[in-house]
């Protein structure tokens, strides 16, 4: 096996400490043809879909790639920009904002990248580009403040996978979840207050986090436990009682048992109890994207109007908000903590010249 090396390497590089944000991904377009690439790598993920292999191939190629991406091209073609995908520009804002506070704090000693799990820019690719510039250490944040196998794991995967193939493995921090960082649940409480300070209170506050099976809960996934304890301590930042708020799950997928109770029966039932009124936050997204803004923005606002409900609200994610950007950089540095960079670059070199290396 040849394993990946730096073309041009030179022993005299400045080292440098890389950070990796990453998010899930999205299609090149919002069209099938763009759906389709981007639906088979992710639902191929055997963490995504815990489903003998054999089985699901014959599913997922048969059936699901021949279906879906025409009805998800849809969606997506409805939250659109000219800049593309919402999840992909906010991303981008997202890391201008980290890569500015970065610079002014470090330098050029930290340098900063992002990627996405699926689709393009590829892990694979920001790996590539922060080892080129002598990134020796490495931060990985993937933005999803709950862990989950399905998520967070699949994203040290992806790591793990390309990582084989280097021949210089950087050391490595990976930031596995911060559902109850207290400057996270600031961010999100300040959210909501600003929401309400320019719309008033709603009825009911519901809380939805993206959906996993049941059966991921009983084979020990952290996730659901993570997103309540995230509720409860954003309750209790904007001083809510139980009676306030609720805590559910959206975007099932298949036809097995889900964590529950599903945002989308919730909004067709309050009504009859006689809530007429709620405001919706995602506090496991850290950007906008189909998820909230066509299913929480759109479809589960359906849900609830037609079911007799009188004002809707989705409160929109942190996105590249200022008091976000502080969560994710001091995020960002307390892993940097204690690290230091080889600064020897002259008497390394001279060292390899000795052992026959060109610089």
């Amino acid at each position: 096996m040849k394993y990946k090396g730096s073309s041009n390497f030179s022993h005299r590089q400045k080292d440098r400490i890389g950070v990796l944000i990453t998010n899930l991904g999205t299609p090149e377009s919002p069209t099938a043809a763009g759906l389709k690439p981007y639906l088979k790598q992710f639902l191929s993920d055997p963490r995504v879909v815990e489903v003998p292999r054999f089985i699901w191939w014959f599913i997922l190629n048969g059936v699901i790639l021949n279906l879906r991406p025409r009805r998800s091209a849809k969606a997506y073609a409805t939250v659109w920009t000219d800049e593309g995908s919402p999840l992909m520009s906010i991303t981008k804002q997202q890391h201008s904002a980290l890569e500015a506070r970065c610079r002014k704090e470090y330098g050029d000693d930290v340098i900063i990248d992002y990627a996405m799990r699926y689709g393009q820019p590829s892990i694979e690719g920001a790996l590539d580009r922060l080892t080129a510039q002598g990134a020796r250490k490495l931060v990985v944040l993937p933005l999803y403040p709950q862990y989950c196998a399905s998520t967070t794991a699949s994203t040290f995967d992806a790591l793990s996978q390309d990582f084989v193939k280097r021949r210089w493995i950087p050391e490595l921090r990976f930031v596995t979840q911060y559902h109850d960082n207290p400057a996270y649940i600031e961010a999100l409480a300040t959210k909501v207050k600003a929401h309400w300070e320019a719309h008033g209170r709603a009825d009911k506050l519901l809380m939805s986090y993206h959906g996993i099976p049941k059966r991921y809960l009983l084979n020990g996934d952290p996730y659901h436990c993570q997103c309540h304890k995230t509720s409860r301590l954003l309750a209790e930042a904007l001083g809510l009682s139980k009676d306030d708020y609720m805590t559910t799950f959206q975007s099932r997928f298949g036809k097995e048992e889900w964590l529950k109770p599903y945002t989308d029966e919730t909004m067709k039932s309050l009504p009859g109890q006689g809530i007429k009124s709620v405001q919706v936050v995602c506090p496991g997204f850290s950007a906008d994207c189909l998820e909230t803004i066509e299913e929480i923005g759109e479809e589960n606002k359906e849900y609830f109007m037609e079911a007799g409900g009188q004002r809707y609200e989705y409160i929109e994610a942190l996105n590249a908000d200022s008091d976000h950007i502080d969560v994710l950089f001091g995020i960002i540095q307390e892993n940097l903590h204690g690290w230091q960079l080889d600064d020897d670059l002259e008497a390394r070199a001279q060292r390899a010249q000795a052992m026959g290396a060109n610089q």
